[in-house]
């Protein structure tokens, strides 16, 4: 891989910086990780003009019958989840499984199944006559995949800039029908474990890439043409946003969770602390999930529930077909401030 001196280095302390950021997280990562997890989901989806509030999210998660973007969202965070759990085996089969897992229930789309048939990007759905870009025919497609991540599993390429080169040439390949956006972002945050180039939490990348999204079409433009510097250098500069935005939603419910323990008086061992730990996760939740995440029966947490909406940490209300939920506006809050900042500037 050549690259020229500037982009090598900016690479390099982009790599830096995602390592760094990671393991400044510590022992405090178990707060965060879900919430920079569902944040990297919302803002690839939101790439492909899947938006939704976070309190729809985390009521879509608990099965609530809402805008529909909600659940594409919610399955895009699945993906997620399952790129990282399989990021040590980075095999065509972990493709297949993210996008099965991504497409799961709908009927228009073949879940964890490559195409039969040609695709194109451009203004036409019938015809691929004046497309931006044809992908290859579809008979290739399952040896070009194979070749990708044999390519991903390479050891001897600067890490951030495979990472790149790995998610324009998936791109490129264009495997599946629909959804091969998000999965390919989905395989960039696995290769960024495997790389080890994070551990503990999902930077959210793709909030770095929503921010200039028409730079990120014309690097994957450029690639396709022979330039492989201008990707490398988005993904780089999108590490840098991430981190920026990552640590800022990091700060803010950092602030928010000292708050409530100013809001609520109890002993140490007291249940209620483990209860706080799952909202700081779980903004949107009813008495089951917390029990679930506790290890306890429901009926013991009722009266956490109780306490918490006494001290007006918690909202209570009977959603139509859901029961009661309980919900934090201010960590949802936070999650939409994130959202916003990460924004369409392109």
């Amino acid at each position: 891989m050549r690259l020229s001196d500037a982009v090598s280095v900016l690479a390099d302390e982009a790599s830096t910086a995602l390592t760094r950021f990671d393991e400044s997280l510590g022992s405090e990562v178990a707060p965060f990780a879900p919430l920079l997890l569902r944040s990297e989901a919302a803002a690839s989806s939101q790439i492909e003009h899947l938006t939704a509030s976070a309190r729809q999210i985390f009521t879509a998660e608990l099965g609530g019958v809402g805008k529909r973007n909600a659940g594409e969202i919610v399955s895009n965070t699945r993906a997620m989840r399952t790129a990282i759990e399989l990021s040590d085996r980075l095999t065509t089969e972990t493709v297949l499984a993210m996008h099965e897992v991504l497409l799961r229930g709908d009927r228009r789309h073949e879940a964890g199944r490559f195409r039969e048939e040609a695709v194109w990007i451009g203004t036409s759905g019938r015809t691929p006559v004046g497309a931006d870009y044809v992908a290859p025919a579809w008979e290739r497609v399952p040896s070009l995949v194979d070749d990708v991540m044999e390519f991903a599993r390479r050891l001897d390429l600067p890490r951030l800039a495979q990472v790149a080169v790995t998610h324009a040439q998936f791109e490129t390949v264009h495997p599946f029908t629909d959804g091969n956006g998000r999965t390919g972002r989905a395989l960039l945050q696995a290769m960024l474990r495997s790389n080890e180039l994070t551990q503990n939490v999902t930077v959210p990348v793709s909030a770095g890439l929503l921010t200039d999204t028409v730079g990120y079409v014309r690097a994957l433009t450029d690639y396709r043409r022979g330039d492989i510097e201008p990707i490398i250098r988005l993904v780089a500069e999108a590490s840098f946003e991430a981190i920026g935005n990552a640590r800022e939603l990091v700060d803010e419910i950092s602030s928010i969770r000292a708050r409530w323990r100013t809001a609520v008086t109890a002993r140490r061992d007291s249940g209620i602390w483990q209860a706080l730990d799952v909202v700081a996760r779980q903004p949107v939740l009813n008495a089951s999930t917390l029990a679930a995440e506790m290890g306890v029966e429901a009926k013991n947490v009722y009266p956490h529930l109780d306490r918490l909406v006494a001290a007006g940490i918690l909202t209570k209300k009977n959603e139509y077909q859901q029961g009661i939920l309980f919900r934090n506006d201010e960590v949802l809050g936070a999650l939409d401030a994130f959202a916003a900042r990460a924004g369409r500037r392109g």
